[in-house]
């Protein structure tokens, strides 16, 4: 089973409350605003900060740019 893209309605960032926009190459849900990747460990996404990666500029995986807007 594959992560369900129809989550994405009803997500938000637990930091910001803002919209998170899905990184299906890295499976991560991505915050813009608090430059923030958070995993999706089989299909489940873990939106603990404390677990999420911070995205830089210079990010190798350009996950800025790989982020999908849904909706």
């Amino acid at each position: 089973m594959a992560f369900d893209t129809k989550l994405m309605e009803i997500l938000a960032c637990p930091v910001c409350k803002g919209k998170l926009d899905y990184n299906k190459e890295q499976q991560e849900l991505i915050c813009k605003f608090d430059k923030l990747a958070y995993a999706i460990d089989k299909d489940i996404p873990v939106l603990l900060e404390s677990e999420a990666r911070h995205i830089t500029l210079d990010d190798p995986a350009n996950t800025f740019e790989n982020a999908e807007q849904e909706g």
